[in-house]
């Protein structure tokens, strides 16, 4: 809200926007408690490349990938996306009613025909569509180099699971949707109309993924 205000023109601080607010009866947005999560095994097929190290000094050069779950009266939805770490934008994503390996081949497919890669690191959890053969194989032929978080830890893979906790507490809000195909109407909406163009993300100095990127493309640095 301080910033969107700067931006227009606006003289004001911190304190006079959050007393403004209060008076109109306007909440900052909060996120979801998390439990603290015991010490984890390395996955056995493919190792913590990652290691928590949440930059990247360019586009392509690493992205992370993970799987939530969406309420609707039809029954669940399951969304998969890809998140490239260095400006935070998802580059792909699909939903579907199950939760197969087709979901997250999907997802990665649609980022990899949006960035075209020369070659990539791509992390995930130790969920089974990751750790799959069909999934290694998939890497290989496409120049992916695959990382893997601990079992069962959530900090390893922090970003996607950021991203998640924003699209629940900003579009979801715990509603149930009233069937599959208007809770992925909105999923896309709040992905390509707003999280990727619009949303400030404090981590690229209160900008949006596209403008991060857009910046970076006048500097003259070529995307890899």
């Amino acid at each position: 809200m301080l910033q969107d205000l700067q931006e227009l023109g606006e003289s004001c601080g911190k304190h006079r926007v959050e007393r403004l607010m209060r008076e109109n009866g306007l909440r900052a947005l909060h996120g979801y408690r998390t439990r603290h999560q015991p010490v984890a095994k390395p996955s056995a097929l493919i190792p913590n490349l990652l290691q928590r190290q949440f930059t990247a000094s360019h586009p392509n050069e690493v992205s992370v990938t993970d799987i939530t779950y969406i309420r609707t009266w039809q029954g669940w939805l399951y969304l998969a996306v890809v998140v490239d770490l260095f400006s935070r934008k998802v580059v792909g994503w699909s939903a579907k009613p199950t939760i197969r390996r087709d979901l997250v081949l999907e997802a990665v497919t649609r980022a990899i025909r949006c960035r075209r890669p020369r070659k990539t690191m791509i992390h995930s959890d130790q969920g089974t569509q990751y750790g799959s053969d069909a999934w290694r194989r998939f890497c290989r032929a496409n120049r992916l180099e695959p990382s893997m978080s601990r079992r069962g830890n959530c900090w390893d893979n922090a970003v996607v699971e950021s991203f998640f906790g924003s699209l629940k507490k900003e579009r979801i809000k715990k509603r149930i949707y009233a069937n599959r195909e208007t809770a992925i109407q909105d999923i896309s909406s709040y992905i390509d109309e707003f999280y990727n163009p619009t949303r400030r993300h404090s981590h690229l100095g209160g900008v949006s993924p596209d403008e991060f990127e857009a910046t970076h493309r006048t500097r003259g640095t070529h995307v890899h």
